[in-house]
């Protein structure tokens, strides 16, 4: 292993297609900021690129120590409009030094990245990290199902199944001592040409000059981070089971069914063989949100208030209590409607950016609180329960009851066959919407928290029948283990998004702990 591993600096990391900075987030509160530090991250959408530079410039504060997180959390708490002040200006240019608006693939783009990592003196003889997830669409099972219905889809002509080239680009141009690279399960089977795309990254990742036709040069290995697979130059794709690089989030403690592939790369010069994420308690959805305060929805296309919502659920509840009283299948499901019956309040509040927040402080956090907590904060921040229609208020409020009877969401149109509980959906009894309402069942950890999210809540329905509603931005980032202190910025829907196509932190975290022992 080279001399320079040795060192006790804060590595370097290079952070691509970085959304609003989940694996970033996790490398960077290793050793409390002490064993990697983000050079640059880049990322092309406004809101995420908001969120990106606020955390950067949390970051850097947080390192400067004494009282300069203060303005910070002034506008936490909305006690500022502007995160910072006169004495951390500095530290906010200084982050957007640090979290740059890139579109990677574009030659201006491209340009900048290249002179940042030049001046930095990056390279061979320099130890850094290359992480990040290139863009998913074309890869998603969701995606290429939407594709096929284009009947001028040509999966060649799409760019977005190229974007990992550019990735590569900075891999062969500057060889990076390990990378980290993360993508949705669909890229094991996605095919361009009759050919599976993962086929041609692997040998890419694995020899970075070969795919360029530039002279050979050093290669890297491609190891799974679950179990000791390793790919190597030379190698026929076809010969490993490629969901051996297939991570499976509720393994590693958190809080949600998140099966994402995740290649480590490490360059062939450095000898040494990486550890593995170690399995652990399983960490579920009260866990994550059952602390965060309750909220009603909003009635959507009509006035709203605490009491109109609370009158409306109350006479949803008493019309699902009439039908089932009349059937024994529906014994359990009753019960579990009249429990919930004394539970619907009529003064609820719907939530906001920012919710008031006591201050608890307590002994017995768990590990996962402990993780999301912060003592400065006097707010919840980012949770505002959505507007729903009175019809879907009746569906959540049947499915999340049926749930805490069940044990299981409803799926399927035979389990929805109470009156005023059928979408309006052509298709509905064909099974393509078996799924179209789901419960985030309480004693299991969350199913996968998508950029689906953004379009309605109706895949993400709380677990407490007296709540009826969705998730809020808050609750899925806390079951992507975000922590509290982490602000999303932009409107609601785009807070959304960054959430769900975002890596969790804390897996992040557990990524990084690896990293770190190969570079020790």
């Amino acid at each position: 292993m080279p001399q320079y591993m040795s060192q006790n600096n804060p590595i370097p990391i290079v952070d691509l297609f970085a959304g609003p900075g989940g694996l970033g987030e996790g490398f960077s509160a290793l050793d409390d900021g002490n064993a990697f530090r983000i050079l640059v991250s880049a990322e092309m959408e406004a809101s995420a690129h908001q969120t990106l530079r606020l955390r950067a410039f949390y970051r850097i504060l947080k390192r400067q120590g004494g009282k300069a997180l203060d303005s910070y959390y002034r506008f936490c708490n909305g006690e500022s409009e502007l995160p910072w002040d006169d004495k951390s200006a500095k530290a906010w240019e200084e982050a957007e030094k640090e979290a740059r608006r890139i579109t990677l693939g574009s030659v201006e783009g491209n340009r900048e990245l290249n002179t940042i990592i030049e001046q930095s003196g990056l390279g061979p003889t320099k130890p850094w990290i290359l992480i990040g997830g290139p863009p998913c669409q074309a890869y998603s099972l969701v995606g290429r199902a939407r594709n096929r219905g284009k009947t001028d889809y040509c999966a060649e002509d799409d760019h977005r199944h190229f974007l990992y080239r550019e990735y590569l680009k900075i891999i062969q141009q500057f060889k990076p001592a390990v990378f980290v690279m993360e993508n949705v399960k669909g890229i094991l089977s996605s095919k361009i040409g009759g050919q599976k795309i993962f086929h041609t990254i692997l040998r890419d990742l694995a020899d970075p000059n070969l795919a360029f036709e530039k002279a050979p040069g050093l290669g890297y290995r491609i190891h799974s981070l679950a179990v000791p697979t390793v790919y190597e130059r030379g190698m026929a794709p076809g010969d490993i089971d490629f969901n051996d690089f297939i991570i499976k989030s509720e393994k590693f403690g958190i809080p949600q069914a998140r099966h994402r592939v995740i290649l480590l790369g490490i360059r062939e010069d450095i000898k040494t063989t990486p550890g593995h994420l170690l399995g652990t308690t399983e960490a579920t959805v009260s866990d994550a949100i059952s602390a965060m305060p309750p909220l009603r929805s909003q009635i959507s296309k009509q006035a709203d208030s605490a009491e109109k919502w609370s009158q409306t659920v109350k006479q949803h509840l008493r019309e699902l209590l009439k039908e089932t009283d009349s059937r024994d299948d529906l014994s359990k499901l009753a019960e579990a409607l009249l429990a919930v019956e004394p539970r619907i309040a009529s003064d609820l509040d719907h939530g906001a950016l920012r919710v008031s927040r006591p201050n608890t402080e307590s002994e017995n956090r768990s590990k996962l609180e402990k993780w999301y907590h912060d003592k400065k904060l006097r707010v919840w921040l980012n949770h505002e329960a959505r507007s729903h229609m009175t019809s879907d208020l009746r569906r959540y409020l049947y499915a999340s009851a049926y749930a805490t009877a069940h044990g299981v969401s409803p799926k399927g149109h035979k389990a929805f066959d109470l009156s005023g509980l059928r979408p309006d959906h052509k298709n509905w009894e064909t099974g393509k919407f078996a799924d179209r309402f789901r419960v985030q069942l309480d004693n299991r950890p969350a199913t996968t928290v998508t950029s689906h999210i953004s379009k309605d809540g109706h895949y993400f329905i709380h677990p407490d029948p007296s709540q009826c509603r969705s998730l809020t931005v808050r609750e899925a980032a806390r079951l992507q283990t975000f922590p509290d202190n982490y602000f999303f910025q932009g409107n609601r829907t785009q807070q959304f998004h960054q959430v769900g196509n975002a890596v969790p932190p804390k897996l992040a975290f557990l990524i990084a702990r690896i990293v770190s022992g190969i570079l020790a």
